[in-house]
């Protein structure tokens, strides 16, 4: 039983760790199907207000459509952000950590939660 807790808790610690890794849109599609922190300029963003699930799209690491990098925030959960994101979120280091999965050949991650969005300083 005492072997058990101990993996256990190694599963749990090694998949934190892996969680934190930190990475640049340019290595983005390096790490698909990984959890990892992207960080990188955000150089535009575009809320597709009358698109199915009204995503907001924040392109990170150069200019649509040359970024390597893109974080989706759906309709559902941009009214969780104090902010607009494709207002706030443009010229700004910012760091977005979740899964990198592909939509049309481009990494991407999906962000459910603001937890999910930070801006560095």
């Amino acid at each position: 039983m005492k072997k058990v807790a101990i993996i256990a808790l190694y599963s749990f610690f090694t998949a934190q760790l892996v969680a934190q890794v930190k990475i640049t849109a340019a290595e983005a599609a390096k790490h698909i199907d990984e959890k990892v922190t992207v960080c990188d300029k955000v150089f535009g963003a575009r809320f597709l207000e009358n698109a199915t699930r009204q995503p907001t799209l924040v392109n990170m690491g150069d200019a649509y459509p040359n970024n390597p990098f893109t974080f989706v925030i759906f309709g559902e959960d941009r009214k969780k952000f104090k902010y607009v994101p494709e207002d706030f979120l443009v010229d700004k280091q910012v760091c977005v950590t979740g899964e990198i999965t592909l939509h049309k050949d481009k990494p991407q991650i999906v962000v459910s939660d603001t937890a999910q969005v930070t801006v560095e300083k």
